[in-house]
């Protein structure tokens, strides 16, 4: 009896010294993979915790106290019911978390729309005709500097330049979103071709790609942008392909500094090349089929993503992607040939998570994003974004601003470490308050802004 419990006593041992080692290896990996991504808060406290966590393990093993097997025996336990609470599958369903808008939007309404009006011109004059109370809104935007103006706060000749040339860029592809059908139509088994677009597009650079039929509410009601200003959108394809570009981190982190529209424009280029690519692709094989890009939409393009299967619309009005949050743009194609559509199931975690978290609408400089729960707009449970405010100091600063981006959460690099918790917060209630918490420890409520990258600080 007395060789049982001794041999129990060593096993116990050895697994609370084997567990206090096992934390303290965790939270050195987790440094590690801090100080690679730059991440220094996240870097000191985690190698803290790797510290401080192994002592008390240490002290007690190293100890002779009567009672140790018991306390080493209790602290495991507290372990192990503490993995269970936060790892629990417990997901009570969020109240009507996705609904579909019953009204279309009007891309007349849009701000950039509403910043292409020129001055005294019949566009402009019967745009504020029938919007009175946009006016004054507006011309709040329109006394500041505007987007890459040298007069902006936050001016930077190399990254403003580079914003500028994918912008004009951009501007030369907006005609060519559509063209001509050949005549010799290819039969297409629509598994395959699905396959097959799925597959280059994730060659050619894009992140994330999905299929939906396309819907009502996805188009806009009329064209607010270019020689197409007022045209009423009609669009009978069958089918829409949503795509997403990644972001690069490092550039959003600067935010609301140069380089944050610097990539920003650099994705809307790279994820319309796409969009053309494709559209140019099933075109050639005798099918209708039209890119929508930065700058000449049809369609909503979040929208679009979210019943493809690619994410969920967010507290800030963005598209969350299961793997890098918002931080990610997004392009579209809208088309007839037969394709396979993907399954949205919407995620009412994202929607939870947003609930609680609102570290975008903590670090918005315009007060932009809405602290309040979700309310129904157009028909849809939703939230929205005041464009008026946020649009208004990307004027002051000069870019797209991207501070809301740079803090969200999921907007952590796509790696091991961060895609655990990512998990967690998909599939645990309790686990994404505790996310929540940590994040915050780690990274801060309100991290500050990164210096610009040693390659663009000429």
């Amino acid at each position: 009896m007395i060789n049982l419990f001794n041999n129990f006593s060593d096993i116990l041992e050895s697994i609370f010294l084997i567990t206090g080692i096992i934390i303290s290896v965790i939270f050195f990996y987790v440094s590690s993979i801090s100080i690679y991504e730059k991440e220094y808060r996240a870097f000191r406290v985690s190698l803290s915790l790797s510290i401080i966590l192994l002592v008390p393990f240490l002290l007690i093993f190293l100890s002779n106290f009567s009672f140790r097997p018991m306390v080493m025996m209790l602290i495991l336990i507290v372990l192990v019911l503490v993995l269970i609470v936060l790892f629990f599958p417990y997901n009570p369903k969020v109240k009507a978390y996705y609904q579909v808008p019953t009204e279309k939007h009007d891309e007349r309404d849009v701000m950039f729309s509403r910043n292409e009006l020129k001055i005294d011109s019949k566009n402009y004059s019967d745009y504020y005709a029938k919007n009175p109370a946009k006016k004054e809104l507006d011309d709040k935007f329109r006394e500041k500097p505007g987007l890459l103006s040298k007069d902006s706060n936050m001016y930077h000749p190399f990254s403003f330049a580079s914003a500028h040339a994918n912008l004009e860029v951009i501007e030369a592809l907006k005609p060519i979103v559509n063209g001509r059908v050949s005549e010799n139509r290819q039969e297409v088994d629509p598994f395959k071709i699905s396959n097959y677009i799925k597959t280059w597009c994730k060659k050619l650079g894009a992140h994330s790609v999905g299929i939906t039929e396309l819907q009502d509410y996805h188009l806009y009601s009329h064209k607010g942008r270019g020689d197409l200003y007022n045209k009423e959108i009609l669009n009978d394809h069958k089918y829409a392909i949503a795509i997403t570009i990644e972001m690069d981190n490092e550039m959003i982190q600067t935010a609301p500094k140069g380089p944050v529209v610097m990539e920003s424009t650099q994705q809307y280029l790279n994820s319309g090349t796409i969009a053309l690519q494709v559209a140019y692709f099933i075109r050639s094989l005798g099918y209708e089929a039209r890119a929508h890009i930065d700058g000449n939409y049809e369609v909503i393009c979040p929208l679009v993503a979210r019943d493809a299967g690619l994410g969920e619309i967010g507290r800030m009005g963005l598209l969350m992607t299961p793997e890098l949050g918002p931080r990610v743009r997004i392009a579209a194609i809208t088309t007839d040939i037969p394709l396979v559509t993907d399954f949205s199931e919407g995620k009412s975690s994202a929607i939870d998570f947003c609930s609680i978290c609102k570290k975008c609408a903590d670090i918005c400089p315009s007060r932009s994003i809405s602290f309040a729960d979700r309310e129904e707009i157009k028909g849809a449970l939703r939230w929205q974004i005041n464009s008026e405010s946020c649009f208004t100091y990307w004027c002051s600063s000069g870019t797209d601003c991207g501070r809301c981006m740079a803090v969200c959460p999921y907007s952590h690099p796509n790696n091991l470490m961060h895609n655990f918790i990512r998990w967690g917060i998909n599939n645990s209630y309790i686990f994404r308050r505790f996310a929540l918490y940590m994040d915050d420890l780690f990274y801060g409520r309100r991290p500050k802004s990164r210096n610009l990258p040693n390659w663009i600080d000429i």
